[in-house]
């Protein structure tokens, strides 16, 4: 049974591939996309997507341009920001644009797990909520 739907974007496709693998071993699903614009089209395609993995650095669309283009199209999915290459400023910026978490490669397994449980259970109070307001509303217009 597959407990957690993530989008991986990263263009070393030795990592994704190795790191799906593993995933894969703890029910998570993983959707590879090796560029971020590969990644934004996944996600317009594919709404029931729990958590994204996005590498900051690649060639073309970075992970910041990508992150931004993320959160303004699909604001409550969680992303968690991944690199090698990690400056304090640019996690400092993944997170002020709406990042969940960020992680260092290479990164415990583990320490991954746990994040993307965090993050996707952030991702099902926010859906929880707007069913709510959306029922909510349904239920006031009724009543008018």
């Amino acid at each position: 049974m597959i407990t957690t739907k993530l989008l991986m974007i990263d263009d070393e496709e030795g990592f994704v591939s190795a790191l799906s693998k593993r995933l894969a071993m703890r029910d998570i699903e993983v959707i590879p996309a090796f560029s971020g614009q590969e990644g934004l089209a996944k996600l317009n395609e594919d709404t029931s997507i729990d958590v994204i993995l996005l590498d900051v650095k690649m060639p073309g669309m970075d992970g910041i341009e990508t992150l931004r283009r993320i959160k303004a199209a699909h604001p409550i999915v969680e992303v968690i920001m991944l690199t090698g290459h990690a400056t304090w400023e640019t996690a400092i910026e993944g997170m002020k644009l709406g990042a969940f978490d960020y992680l260092m490669k290479p990164c415990e397994i583990d320490d991954l797990i746990t994040k993307l449980e965090a993050a996707k259970k952030r991702h099902g109070e926010h859906l929880e909520k707007i069913l709510e307001a959306a029922g909510k509303e349904l239920r006031d217009k009724r009543a008018r």
